[in-house]
């Protein structure tokens, strides 16, 4: 038996398997602990992977090297690209999956990784000497030691789960909590708070009158989270269905609410403002007559249903009672109730943008511990954490993303540099650059630095490189192609958009709102040649990519040479250079907030809260600029 390792994991949720995948693909021993050897990757609340800005995340870890795109698309029930009526910068991946078998697949992989190994226990306390971590201590009495830890234990730290007046302690139902981490760190002076996230009833759909409910398919097209081709979706595909709450629906949650452990004082904790109980609804829009549902199939054969828009945590009866108010549930059986939990987290500005604790080195923080939710947001931060955790064993680089590099890097510079007062949950307005961090080319933003680290396969980085270049030429062609009025004009009458006056290049008609690559192929001998000479496979991914590209060249350009002049801010540091207390010229609130958060760089500080233009400024001429 081998007790010493160089990278330990704690947790086997959805950051703890990125972060353990990428530290052992990294080439350092890596040892994965975890409760239950069963509930690898467990999809806790809902079996789905993406959603607006999720998507983006999840495209970004898989051209990283990560393994969730891959895990979600063999794994996948349904697919959907969601805001397709918008921009491409808003078009955003979701998938459901079969649970079962999307935590399956995990640990097949993870079983098949060199340098990973798995232990099953419960951990109790980290092994802290001089100031930095050497190991764990299991329940087991067992001590592992270790270079570096990650600790990504969700919801699991003094968890504790409400159904009504119930309350039962754990971290997920039917699974012990774990006590003794945050009692020592907090000692070691770290500050935590508790925050509170809840999920569904489950539901039989033999119970379900599916004729009185509204089928919503998925798409039957090329999109899907993973770059790689020869990744595809093989289940058998299902659909999810619409149906909606009602004015009697209401009335019975409303005369629940003094049962209500969020409105009754039993939970003190915060909790998501973006993803609410139906209790929290019907107060909030309390103008509301009805909320739209979602049945979503658990997996591909079961006939257990997640009941999308009802999280709560009232008692079982007021729950089955609202249930049956909704003419297509009116039958309804259950397999559980919702339920709340509370979780113990720790505020995120204790971390560096490496998600290593200031406190403690060779501790790094990721998933729901950081006060985040959501599957995406944790597995992005365990994939950076896992591959810093590496990297440090290694004597290389920090790994750190950008703001405009990644939605990953908007992720973690909002946590270490504003902190959260609710559960975090990425959403497309919080990336500034957004138009730069489309679902579409996270593979060519992100897979040479995978690549670079050893994460992403030498295919992988040649399917990237191929695709660039298969992009270009169709945008260089499009680019030279001349047209004549007389040859187009029909079909661009039959299009019904205005016909041209003097011959143009192909590249000038595409850029029109309501033409597309496609469209013209089909009426263009040429277009059509030179289309098809692209690899069959991923042909349309290649044509969307280029018509991306062209139609929205002008906004790429603009928001970049917007994000190189922020960028010269950051290669300003901070860090260790200026003692903030002693500055007068900085506001109290600046001082205060500059000690706590101690930013990295110029750039960082600035998107502190609370710091204004004039606080930065006074930095500037600190660092003599």
């Amino acid at each position: 038996m081998v007790f010493d390792y160089d990278v330990i994991v704690i947790g086997a949720g959805h950051a703890g398997c990125e972060a353990a995948h990428a530290a052992a693909k990294m080439g350092v021993s890596t040892l994965l602990v975890t409760m239950d050897m069963n509930k690898i990757a467990q999809m806790s609340c809902n079996p789905a992977v993406g959603g607006i800005a999720k998507g983006q995340i999840v495209r970004e870890i898989d051209a990283l090297g990560g393994m969730m795109g891959i895990v979600t698309d063999r794994t996948a029930i349904q697919f959907r690209m969601l805001n397709r009526s918008k921009g491409p910068a808003m078009w955003s991946p979701r998938s459901q999956s079969d649970r079962m078998k999307f935590s399956a697949e995990w640990r097949r992989i993870l079983e098949n990784t060199d340098n990973l190994y798995m232990w099953q226990d419960s951990v109790v306390s980290l092994v802290i000497e001089d100031g930095k971590v050497k190991g764990i201590v299991t329940a087991l009495g067992v001590r592992f030691t270790a270079r570096k830890v990650v600790l990504t234990a969700g919801t699991f730290l003094n968890g504790l789960m409400h159904v009504g007046r119930a309350q039962v302690k754990g971290g997920r139902v039917s699974e012990p909590y774990s006590h003794g981490i945050t009692e020592q760190l907090l000692d070691y002076g770290f500050t935590s708070d508790r925050m509170k996230t809840g999920t569904p009833v489950r539901i039989d759909g033999r119970s379900v009158k599916w004729e009185l409910t509204t089928p919503q398919p998925g798409d039957d097209d090329f999109h899907k989270f993973s770059y790689l081709p020869e990744v595809r979706r093989e289940l058998k595909q299902r659909d999810c269905y619409i149906t909606y709450t009602n004015a009697r629906t209401h009335e019975i949650l409303r005369e629940g609410l003094p049962d209500s452990p969020l409105y009754n004082g039993q939970i003190q904790s915060i909790g998501p403002r973006y993803c609410p109980s139906i209790e929290t609804k019907i107060v909030t829009f309390a103008d509301k007559n009805e909320h739209q549902l979602f049945l979503e199939p658990e997996g591909e054969d079961t006939h257990e249903f997640y009941l999308n828009g009802f999280s709560s945590s009232l008692p079982l009866q007021v729950q089955v009672d609202a249930l049956s108010s909704v003419p297509a549930l009116s039958d309804v059986r259950i397999y559980r109730p919702g339920y709340a939990i509370e979780y113990d987290f720790f505020d995120p500005t204790q971390l560096r943008h490496t998600l290593e604790t200031k406190l403690v080195g060779g501790l790094y923080f990721a998933g729901q511990v950081n006060g985040t939710t959501g599957y995406e947001e944790a597995a992005g931060q365990g994939l950076m954490a896992g591959i810093n955790a590496a990297s440090a064993v290694l004597g290389k680089d920090e790994f750190v993303l950008s703001r405009d590099e990644a939605y990953i890097g908007v992720l973690i510079d909002d946590l270490v540099t504003k902190g959260v007062d609710e559960p975090y949950r990425m959403f497309t307005s919080r990336a500034e650059y957004r138009i730069l961090l489309r679902q579409d080319d996270a593979d060519m933003r992100l897979t040479p630095y995978g690549y670079e680290l050893g994460l992403a396969s030498q295919h992988r980085y040649d399917l990237m490189v191929s695709k660039r270049d298969a992009r270009d030429r169709l945008i260089e062609f499009l680019s030279t192609y001349s047209l004549k009025p007389a040859l187009i004009n029909p079909v661009l009458e039959s299009m019904g958009t205005a016909p041209l006056k003097q011959g143009i290049k192909l590249r000038e008609l595409v850029l029109r709102p309501n033409i597309t690559i496609k469209g013209l192929e089909r009426h263009i001998e040429a277009l059509h040649k030179f289309i098809a000479s692209i690899e069959e496979e991923r042909r349309d991914e290649i044509i969307e990519a280029a018509e991306i590209l062209v139609k929205y060249e002008g906004y790429i350009s603009r928001e970049r040479l917007v994000a190189e002049k922020i960028r010269r801010l950051e290669d300003l540091k901070l860090e260790g250079r200026i003692n903030y207390s002693e500055v007068k010229a900085l506001s109290t609130e600046a001082r205060q907030k500059l000690e706590r958060i101690r930013p990295a760089t110029v750039a960082q500080a600035s998107r502190i809260p609370g710091i204004s233009p004039s606080d930065v400024n006074i930095l500037l001429l600190m660092l003599g600029r």
